[in-house]
């Protein structure tokens, strides 16, 4: 039986028009991303800019987000705080509004030792109680939830997954090895999605999804299917745009290429700026040569 987070999850952006969330824009790339065939969505991640986003706008896109997916596809929210109080408030909230499950970042900042992180992670499941998948990306929050402690919060009937950013493929191999088939394990990284699914990994939380999500379904399908070929082929053509996606600090690339496909503005919060004007020429290219665009 598949698992409630399986496959193909963008990492959705959040859309800003004249300094305002756009609720407009948000609501075509949610749709145009169902269209796409995706497993779920996942608002309010770092793709979604939401360590800028008030705790109102916050609530709000959770929101949006769940009124517009209308049960075509499960809704994931990122509510994760380095204070573990807040992550609870915002758990509570997107629990009430709907949410299928949570995204939680590890605490950033603080860094927390290995028990902190469980008893914070624990502190939520109790609190709003959802299928939780966990986030675990050391080169942003500066602490790794390790294999072990992965393993340990897997015992707990609300946490079902992570989501893996480390870039690590052994740590992702060690975690699938301690928590069993039961337990979600699935890509943070577009580069790592066919060698992590080849060792029994479950799928892509996605940056590249906003843009081609039809193409990371049919790749996620193919594979299940069984033609590796096939899932092999896509995989080698998306590898450029995902080292073009991540030229400059993720959003921006992205949120710049889908400005130029014609989807949103391309707006971003300070402290992040509109890429550079080479990376600019090379998104106008990627966008046209993938012919990105309604």
């Amino acid at each position: 039986m598949p698992k409630l987070f399986h496959g193909v999850i963008p990492a959705m952006v959040t859309p800003f028009k004249n300094g305002l969330v756009d609720e407009e824009a948000f609501r075509r790339h949610i749709n145009y991303l169902i269209d796409g065939g995706v497993h779920a969505i996942l608002a309010c991640g770092t793709t979604g800019e939401s360590p800028t986003l008030s705790h109102e706008e916050h609530a709000r896109v959770i929101e949006i987000s769940i009124d517009e997916a209308k049960g075509k596809c499960p809704v994931l929210a990122g509510t994760g705080s380095n204070s573990t109080r807040e992550a609870i408030e915002m758990s509570i909230h997107a629990k009430k509004a709907g949410a299928d499950g949570l995204l939680l970042v590890s605490p950033y900042y603080n860094k927390p030792t290995q028990d902190g992180l469980y008893q914070h992670f624990l502190a939520i499941a109790q609190a709003a109680p959802l299928p939780t998948i966990l986030y675990n990306i050391p080169g942003r929050c500066g602490v790794e939830i390790f294999p072990e402690t992965i393993a340990k919060l897997s015992k707990l009937p609300e946490i079902v997954g992570v989501k893996e950013a480390t870039g690590d493929l052994n740590k992702m191999i060690r975690t699938l090895e301690l928590c069993g088939e039961d337990f979600l394990v699935t890509s943070g990284d577009d580069g790592l999605t066919l060698p992590l699914l080849s060792v029994g990994g479950d799928g892509v939380i996605s940056v590249v999804a906003n843009l081609v999500p039809r193409v990371l379904v049919d790749l996620y399908e193919s594979f299940i299917a069984g033609n590796f070929l096939k899932a092999k082929e896509l995989f080698f053509q998306l590898l450029p745009m995902c080292r073009t996606l991540f030229l400059e600090t993720n959003p921006i690339c992205v949120k710049h290429a889908l400005f130029l496909a014609g989807r949103m503005e391309a707006e971003t919060r300070l402290p992040l700026t509109l890429p550079k004007e080479p990376v600019q020429e090379k998104l106008k290219e990627l966008v046209k040569e993938w012919r990105i665009g309604y």
